[in-house]
């Protein structure tokens, strides 16, 4: 037992005779003190999910498993009322729908502010 104490005292006088140092970091610079413009060139080429929203019914399991060719789903939206244009599930315009080269789009008609969509990211 004596020898392991005296190997511990040994071990902490060893150990003990380095001081620890204080971490030393580069200086933190502000970007918005620093006067460098912010460039978001950066982000523009990431992709994004967009979604037309066209309109969504409820209906019985019997309902679906009846559906076949040439059946017609009535919708929720109104004929002619402005489709909603989804980015990773959030508004960001509403417009109609058009046809451009035999391919469906949507012509905006309102843009969301920039206000509105900041605020719906809270």
């Amino acid at each position: 037992m004596a020898e392991s104490d005296s190997a511990t005292r040994t071990d902490s006088q060893t150990t003990g005779s380095q001081s620890p140092q204080p971490a030393s970091f580069p200086p933190v610079q502000n970007a918005e003190t620093g006067g460098a413009p912010k460039n978001i060139d950066f982000i523009l080429d990431i992709p994004m999910s967009v979604t037309v929203y066209v309109g969504s019914t409820k209906m019985a399991i019997r309902d679906l498993l009846q559906l076949a060719q040439g059946s017609v789903i009535e919708l929720d939206k109104l004929a002619g009322e402005p489709m909603e244009v989804m980015v990773n599930n959030k508004l960001v315009a509403r417009g109609e729908v058009v046809v451009v080269n035999e391919k469906f789009g949507i012509r905006l008609t309102d843009v969301v502010s920039a206000a509105e969509r900041v605020q719906q990211l809270r």
